[in-house]
């Protein structure tokens, strides 16, 4: 399944026809009382849309597409985890700032803010506009059951899904988690793509272009780590539940945008999303 959220919180299952409308399967998922759950609830109980009756098709080209996890509990972030980008952040004072930079064995995983997360249809809104603000595309993973100590080869079975991100990063000499935390500085889109319809992402095909210049191209088989690796690690420190994103890394090829900027990017198997530049 393709799973948008989309206008007014409107939940559909992305169609070639359009997004069928099924936000009343909302209405099946188990009520909660505060203290809430750590987790999102519709990715914990995504069964309820698969025998959803859609209330009508929204052309795609008319929706207003939000980010596909409504409620992440945190976003896991791995760095330089492309050897062609760990070279360019080295090699470009513009990215590194000063900044030490190691490759992810020594780095490690970082946070991101969850009030960064937007979708497609919201766009970015930079801060800071006196600074270096930059694109980085990512394979996206989104957790789907509750995890602790995953071992790499079982990886698979926690994953709910995959999608597009995008980790907007203020350049400069500040910890990474603040200067890609801001507001609308995470972008997941343009949907949810279920793990049965990507048999393998350790081997997409992940691209950028703003304003139709090409900027990153390149391929999730050369990640450093890969996705299992990856939910392994994580799960090594913290304990993973559904809704959670782990951004799995940027190719080489980073570069600035600015207010007036379109991006567009894309992943193999999951589609593509437009995502508008503007100051905040």
């Amino acid at each position: 399944m393709r799973i948008a959220r989309f206008d007014d919180n409107r939940v559909g299952i992305v169609r070639e026809d359009g997004i069928h409308d099924v936000t009343s399967a909302l209405d099946g998922l188990p009520a909660h009382r505060y203290p809430f759950p750590a987790h999102d609830a519709l990715i914990a109980n995504l069964q309820v849309l698969k025998s959803a009756k859609a209330s009508r098709v929204v052309p795609l080209a008319k929706a207003r597409l939000l980010s596909p996890v409504a409620n992440p509990g945190k976003i896991m972030a791995a760095p330089v985890n492309y050897t062609k980008h760990l070279e360019e952040a080295l090699a470009d004072k513009g990215i590194h700032h000063g900044n030490l930079v190691s490759e992810i064995h020594k780095a490690g995983i970082f946070l991101k803010a969850t009030s960064a997360v937007v979708g497609a249809g919201e766009g970015v809104r930079l801060v800071h506009l006196d600074r270096r603000n930059d694109h980085e595309v990512e394979l996206a993973i989104v957790i789907g059951k509750k995890g602790r100590n995953i071992q790499p080869g079982d990886a698979a079975g926690y994953v709910a899904g995959y999608c597009i991100g995008l980790d907007m990063t203020i350049r400069g000499s500040e910890d990474r988690s603040f200067r890609k935390s801001p507001d609308s500085y995470c972008v997941l889109g343009p949907w949810l793509v279920t793990a049965d319809e990507v048999p393998d992402p350790g081997s997409l095909q992940i691209s950028i272009t703003v304003n139709g210049e090409p900027r990153q191209n390149a391929n999730t088989r050369d990640l450093i780590l890969g996705v299992g690796a990856l939910i392994a690690w994580a799960s090594s420190f913290y304990t993973l539940h559904p809704g959670d994103v782990l951004l799995t890394g940027t190719p080489q090829g980073v570069g600035p945008v600015r207010p007036g900027d379109v991006m567009l990017a894309s992943l193999e198997r999951v589609g593509e999303m437009r995502v508008a530049v503007s100051a905040a």
